[in-house]
């Protein structure tokens, strides 16, 4: 990757790299699915907010009609020499093209304009490099710049060409540097993957660790910057990083919180998604999106002043699927129209109509606050409406019986008596099947939980 991430000067970020934001608009791909559900313009103000999420000074952008894709620069000749003479007149850093290139345009771009040229791709990795901060959230990132990386290495690029010999891990006579760096960055790839699928198992014990206290997970998603950070800060009371940046998380956080009806459950913010992530990226961060799947209540969080609400909805709803969940009908979902603080009142009315004809939404200003009540009580109803209340008399001397129940339900209340505890257990239909059958004697009364 290239090193474009922002210096820090007395603990403040500056902006050290001034870019030019280029959206290519190919006009023979204009009635695909995405671009005619979007505007060119909207997705250059996309990769706009990318760039600036990493402290960019974005001076020039625009949108670019192609009639067709040059294979050896991506853009023509014409705009291409335009490009460099804006970026030699205005000494500008960077270049990035909001659209896949192949090593041999990005070659050709970077030789022509006489600085570095980054693809959306590249771009992408830069925000992912520069927000991961776990292990996790690492090793995702090197593992899906290692197989950009691996791409690049074509045999046009000349100061790979040379031959070297040596011994060991460096080759053999003969071996070019470029076979050399390949083999290495294959390497090193296995060996991340080997040290994510440990990283995974890991994961999945801690899930099963959390099962048997069960506290229900309820997992934020969303399009990037749609709010869930706020949204979680809001819920949560915690200090977690949210800013009007694109990708402001990229590791799980979670938090422990407590619902309206007292009962305690973990809120989980993940990373967002974007249109047209690459597939090495959704590959890459498949771990991160686990917590997702498994999640007793999904929180789909979209701004709805944005002008691409709807389009960013389709875009969350096609990433949800491919994990195998099914939006429409998935009773776990809730839909949060957030941000209408920043609606106006003639749009604040068209949210409320459609969230009057659509069951799983409600209305929210994370940042003001509103709405969140009503929100709680959506979760609470969801997490609870399968469970059932015990009263449950345990002798003692029966550890055996408490023990079982506070590994695998949730005790509300607990009361001494003078032989006993009277326990206020909530509980799941198969774990109070199980517990009828082992001491099915103890419980003096079952009732649906309200």
């Amino acid at each position: 990757m290239h090193d474009i991430s922002a210096s820090k000067v007395d603990g403040t970020t500056v902006k050290t790299e001034r870019a030019y934001v280029i959206h290519p608009f190919v006009k023979q791909f204009s009635q695909s699915t995405a671009a005619s559900s979007r505007a060119p313009e909207a997705f250059l103000e996309e990769a706009v907010g990318l760039a600036e999420a990493i402290h960019l000074d974005v001076v020039y952008k625009e949108v670019v009609s192609l009639s067709r894709v040059r294979p050896n620069q991506l853009i023509g000749s014409g705009v291409a020499e335009r490009v460099r003479d804006i970026v030699e007149e205005e000494e500008l850093d960077l270049v990035i093209i909001d659209h896949g290139l192949t090593p041999i345009q990005q070659r050709n771009l970077e030789r022509l304009m006489g600085v570095k040229v980054i693809d959306r791709t590249g771009l992408i990795l830069e925000i992912f490099g520069d927000r991961a901060r776990t292990k996790e959230g690492k090793l995702q990132v090197e593992l899906a710049a290692l197989t950009y990386q691996k791409s690049r290495l074509v045999r046009s690029w000349t100061h790979l060409e040379r031959q070297r010999g040596g011994v060991g891990f460096m080759g053999g006579p003969g071996e070019s540097q470029l076979e050399i760096d390949r083999r290495l960055i294959s390497e090193r790839i296995e060996k991340i993957k080997r040290e994510l699928s440990e990283v995974r198992r890991t994961r999945g014990l801690h899930r099963k660790a959390r099962e048997k206290v069960p506290y229900p997970v309820i997992a934020l998603v969303g399009y990037t910057n749609a709010g869930k950070s706020t949204l979680f800060n809001r819920l949560s009371g915690a200090d977690v990083f949210a800013k009007d940046l694109l990708f402001a998380t990229l590791d799980p956080t979670m938090r422990a919180i407590e619902l309206p009806s007292g009962r305690k459950v973990i809120l989980s913010d993940t990373v967002g998604f974007i249109s047209e992530l690459p597939t090495m990226l959704v590959e890459a961060f498949r771990a991160t999106l686990e917590e997702v799947d498994s999640a007793d209540v999904i929180i789909h969080v979209r701004d709805i002043s944005h002008q691409d609400t709807d389009a960013q909805q389709e875009d969350v709803i096609t990433v949800l699927s491919e994990m195998g969940i099914d939006y429409e009908n998935d009773p776990r979902i809730i839909e949060v129209y957030n941000k209408i603080d920043l609606l106006s009142e003639e749009g604040l009315e068209t949210a409320q109509e459609k969230s009057l004809r659509n069951n799983k939404a409600c209305l929210v200003s994370a940042f003001a606050g509103q709405g969140i009540d009503q929100l709680c009580n959506k979760i609470d109803k969801i997490v609870t409406q399968s469970r059932r209340l015990i009263e449950v008399q345990v002798a003692f001397e029966e550890s055996e019986v408490s023990a079982w129940l506070y590994n695998h339900a949730e005790v509300l209340k607990q009361k001494q008596l003078e032989e006993c505890f009277v326990l206020d257990v909530s509980i799941e239909p198969g774990d109070l099947a199980r517990f009828e059958k082992k001491f099915g004697e103890r419980i003096l009364g079952i009732s649906a939980l309200q």
